[in-house]
């Protein structure tokens, strides 16, 4: 890779597109969508939004008030794309990143932020927002995930379930692990891999000599590869990938083709092992400028709309960082609550000794 050529400059021929990085909307033989003009809007709203939260996160970790935050920037419509293909009963599994597939699932922002702070366990109920917890270890939610998704085909309910991984889980057994059982089962799942370029500071050609996309077929099921910068494309595969799912074909893998815009966590310094010119490329595939690009072109929206977006989501930006600092500190020994159903013998006994340590600073 060299200045004069950066990573990403141009797109895969492989790559399901329906919205150009200048806003032109193109046709696919085998994915196409029809939407309104509503719902275009409001998947618009959608990347903004959930944009804005991003922004306001990181700043209050830059501030000392979150211990750390892993940032979506640039990864916007990969995750509201796929989140609005989701119907009620289908069920997705995150990594730590998905705080836009959050926002489609109905979580509250401030609960995200609230893991980060320190002061909950995840704060929100899996099974009221089918949404399962953030997943810290590398690619373990994936196992998770394709067992759920045995037990909703041995239920035979009509759902399927999702589960999100970036392109480095991929080298992870957890992840092949998965893909086997999932195959093997013909299990109702989407393996949704956020491919950003980046699995921390390894690039892409590190964990792979072939698209991501093309490993599902030495496990027996499709993948496909979609423009992971435009949400019409990823919105119409992953909707198609999870009917599939439910109707008995069985998992398939989604490569979202996209780019980590800012860094890793906000513990990482992406200057130390990117170039300039890769990031300044990217900028260029913005996925929120092509839809509103589009928008404009089509007269979907005016002016007055776009003020309208940008001025909810400078009080959401308000409101989150508000609510996330009047978020109390919990017990000291709350941290031993909800971690097991049951009573648990060495849970105990490390409440008890954590407990003897706290009274030894008692006055």
């Amino acid at each position: 890779m060299t200045a004069e050529a950066p990573r990403g400059a141009e797109a895969p021929a492989e790559l399901v597109q329906l919205l150009t990085p200048e806003g032109e909307r193109v046709e696919h033989p085998d994915y196409d969508i029809d939407l309104t003009h509503e719902e275009i809007r409001g998947l618009y709203r959608d990347l903004v939004l959930v944009r804005r939260v991003d922004l306001e996160a990181v700043a209050l970790q830059r501030q000392g008030e979150l211990g750390l935050w892993a940032s979506l920037l640039g990864q916007e419509a990969a995750q509201i794309g796929s989140g609005r293909a989701l119907t009620d009963a289908d069920m997705a599994f995150p990594t730590y990143r998905e705080h836009g597939v959050a926002w489609c699932r109905g979580v509250d922002p401030v609960n995200l932020l609230g893991m980060f702070r320190g002061v909950n366990h995840g704060g929100w109920d899996p099974a009221e927002h089918n949404f399962h917890l953030y997943t810290i270890v590398i690619g373990s939610q994936t196992l998770h995930a394709v067992g759920y998704a045995m037990g909703v085909q041995r239920d035979g309910a009509e759902a399927a379930t999702i589960v999100y991984f970036g392109d480095g889980a991929t080298s992870q057994g957890d992840v092949n692990e998965s893909f086997i059982w999932a195959s093997v089962f013909n299990a109702p799942i989407v393996f949704f891999c956020q491919n950003n370029q980046w699995a921390i500071s390894e690039p892409l050609e590190k964990q792979s000599r072939i698209p991501l996309y093309r490993r599902a077929s030495g496990f027996g099921f499709p993948g496909i590869r979609v423009d992971g910068n435009d949400v019409l494309a990823c919105l119409a595969v992953t909707r198609k990938a999870l009917a599939d799912a439910r109707s008995g074909q069985g998992p398939m893998l989604i490569e979202a083709f996209t780019y980590r815009m800012g860094a890793h966590t906000t513990s990482d310094d992406p200057t130390r092992y990117r170039v300039a010119s890769e990031l300044e490329a990217w900028k260029l595939k913005d996925p929120i400028e092509r839809v509103r690009a589009y928008m404009f072109k089509n007269q979907i929206a005016d002016q007055d709309f776009f003020d309208a977006v940008d001025a909810e989501a400078d009080e959401l930006g308000k409101d989150v960082r508000k609510r996330c600092l009047a978020l109390p500190d919990p017990e000291p020994l709350a941290i031993f609550d909800h971690v097991y159903a049951e009573p648990h013998r060495l849970m105990d006994e490390e409440r008890a000794e954590f407990a003897a340590y706290l009274e030894g600073f008692e006055g």
